[in-house]
């Protein structure tokens, strides 16, 4: 959405909360305040515990900037508007590990003991405040904060609970991957869902008494009650600040426990059991590095179907930001592992069917942008991908084509690697299939297919003689 402001765009997931709207204008992150919300920003940044938060970019940079020529969507003006530094790549919960959750869960809980020790609070607790840079997660909503007021209860605890505490349990106690559970619902997991889901010796797991089972029975009893009558049944039965700080710990300890419960993945041993020889590993490295040093260094590099990050990690040494996409989850908790024990900060994992990529979502199916439209990147690499999506999807080879192209920033640079049908790994996947229904799936037609969409500047066969390698610039 524009407002009359020529060049000022209004952030479409910023609206839940009237006092502050974060918008864009010049290049520029930009977060408008209303006059309560402002005066919460003065005494917040003049508190003792933000400034370290920010030195330390546990919280995104933030610093005032005028107002004047900014205007709220109403017409009027903004008391304050505040320039927030730009995430390299916005990225959902339902797009992170197990562990990525986990860390960010622990930074969001981090952040509101420092708050509630200095007197303040944070209104809100979604696993949406919070952004990557690489490995290392960063609390983002700025306007969250405020005044606490003793006797009142943590406002964001069912939001945590719902987008982070209760994905991580669902994983941690289940085996189940909580990424389908937030992509639909982008509110999260109601508790009258987990009560279900916990019943039985599971009620007496970790976490689940007090978090799931009270609290889905609080949330009944109370169903009727105002937020106002609430706060003053917690004041009269003595809550406090410090019963509030005792419950973050809690939770905190709660959540350091919690570790995945994975089925097993062939996936991870993948660069000891592919067919790749060494030569073949050797040729292909120097190929990726020649693409990635031809032009101007990449802002953006896409890895699709980044495994353990062995080309993410060769990108980013030359690009401005990598993000490395892996369907398997487990996989990319692993790599997020090797990541964050690196300090890599230039290196984003993420979990990402390539077939059904995250769509947009929440109201109006904007407030979360699909992934199409976060991704267009100055350089894609598409190494080893091509034959899972056209054999093992059933995707048509051309559209596989368009796909990949598509994720390209125009003029961008798009390497992609086809892996012949001779290949033993495309061997592999075609033993289950009807014989002639992937007949159009050979070197030649791929070859056409990009040249229709693409200029191919360089190709290289690798020493085993059944995969190719092609560097093509599209639009080009």
């Amino acid at each position: 959405m524009t407002t009359p402001d020529t060049g000022v765009r209004v952030e479409p997931g910023s609206f839940r909360d009237p006092a502050n709207r974060v918008f864009y204008a010049d290049g520029q992150v930009l977060r408008g305040l209303d006059a309560r919300a402002a005066e919460d920003w003065r005494a917040l940044a003049a508190s003792e515990f933000f400034p370290p938060l920010l030195a330390a970019g546990k919280v995104c940079g933030t610093e005032p900037v005028a107002p004047d020529r900014f205007r709220a969507p109403d017409g009027g003006p903004w008391a304050a508007v505040l320039r927030h530094e730009r995430i390299p790549f916005v990225s959902h919960p339902y797009e992170w590990s197990f562990g990525m959750l986990r860390d960010a869960a622990l930074l969001h809980l981090e952040v509101l003991r420092a708050a509630l020790a200095a007197g303040f609070t944070t209104k809100d607790g979604s696993a949406y405040n919070l952004q990557w840079h690489g490995a290392r997660p960063v609390f983002i909503d700025v306007g969250s904060f405020e005044p606490a007021r003793d006797g009142e209860p943590w406002a964001g605890y069912r939001q945590f609970c719902q987008t982070l505490l209760y994905p991580l349990l669902l994983t941690a106690h289940l085996g189940v991957d909580f990424q389908p559970w937030l992509r639909a619902q982008v509110d999260g997991i109601p508790p009258e869902q987990m009560r279900r889901l916990f019943t039985g010796t599971r009620r007496l797991l970790p976490g689940v008494p007090t978090h799931v089972h009270l609290h889905s029975a609080m949330q009944q009893r109370h169903a009727a009650a105002t937020t106002s009558d609430v706060r003053a049944q917690l004041r009269t039965a003595g809550y406090s600040r410090q019963l509030a700080l005792a419950t973050v710990r809690r939770i905190e300890k709660l959540v350091r426990r919690l570790a995945p419960r994975h089925a097993p993945s062939h996936w991870i041993d993948y660069q000891r059991t592919c067919t790749y020889s060494a030569g073949d590993r050797a040729a292909k490295e120097r190929f990726v590095t020649a693409a990635l040093t031809a032009g101007p260094p990449p802002g953006l590099v896409l890895d699709l179907g980044a495994n353990d990050g062995r080309y993410a990690r060769i990108a980013a040494r030359h690009a401005g930001y990598v993000v490395a996409v892996e369907q398997d989850p487990v996989v990319v908790d692993e790599l997020y592992a090797a990541l964050r024990a690196e300090d890599q900060r230039r290196v984003l994992p993420l979990v990402m069917d390539l077939a059904d990529p995250s769509p947009g979502g929440g109201w109006r199916g904007v407030e979360r942008a699909p992934f199409a439209t976060r991704a267009r990147a100055d350089l894609v690499l598409a190494l080893a991908v091509v034959h899972h999506l056209a054999i093992g999807r059933n995707v048509p080879l051309a559209q596989v084509v368009d796909q990949l192209a598509a994720a390209c920033a125009p003029g961008g640079r798009l390497v992609v690697e086809f892996v012949h049908p001779e290949d033993p790994m495309t061997r592999r996947l075609l033993a289950n299939r009807p014989p002639g229904l992937f007949g159009d799936y050979r070197p030649d037609e791929f070859a056409r297919l990009l040249a229709t969409r693409c200029r191919i500047e360089r190709r290289a066969e690798l020493p085993s003689g059944t995969r190719t390698l092609y560097q093509a610039v599209v639009g080009g």
